[in-house]
């Protein structure tokens, strides 16, 4: 597949991390992720698939919303178990809510798997055996301390199997701040 404008895969959407927690995370995963299949630096996915016909109306929104909204508050809280892998586990009411605002806009145009609202995490484990998995949970069990931190901004990348494309990143500017989540219903 060609990056060209216009020709790609899907677009993903990822809640952007300061570049401390970045580092820290991307150590992490540099370090456990096999190295054959790792393509990418630690991130946190919103979104994994907006159609290419979207780009155009994606860009605007994520660049307004980022402009009027202050860094989100996160939490990391330990471990997560994703079954053949192992990530991060972070909590945060306020990317939640912004997430709803996004898939809210969007609605109607979103995959199956983006229609429900994610366990936000950063990978940094996947595709090994449960068993190795296990054995890395445990072997980080007491290493992941919680910690405070603010989501920097947003990003939109172009997948390209298995790589992506960035192709915007917009840092939290404003003075609003969303720390609840959406109603649902």
């Amino acid at each position: 597949m060609s990056g060209a404008e216009g020709k790609g895969g899907p677009f993903i959407v990822t809640a952007e991390l300061p570049a401390d927690v970045l580092a820290w995370a991307d150590a992490l995963r540099r370090a456990h992720f096999p190295p054959e299949r790792n393509h990418l630096e630690a991130h946190v996915t919103l979104f994994h698939a907006f159609a290419p016909s979207l780009r155009e109306e994606l860009r605007p929104l994520l660049a307004r919303l980022a402009g009027e909204l202050a860094p989100v508050p996160a939490r990391v809280a330990g471990l997560m178990n994703l079954g053949r892998g192992t990530a991060i586990a972070l909590e945060s009411p306020g990317m939640l809510a912004l997430r709803a605002q996004i898939a809210d806009h969007f609605h109607g145009a979103l995959t199956a798997q983006d229609q429900h609202p994610p366990r936000l995490h950063i990978t940094v484990q996947n595709k090994v055996t449960a068993p190795e998995a296990r054995a890395l949970q445990q072997q980080l069990a007491g290493q992941v301390p919680e910690r405070h931190f603010a989501f920097a901004g947003l990003g939109l990348h172009r997948y390209l199997g298995p790589d992506w494309e960035a192709v915007g990143r917009w840092s939290f500017r404003g003075r609003e701040v969303v720390d609840q989540p959406a109603r649902q219903g």
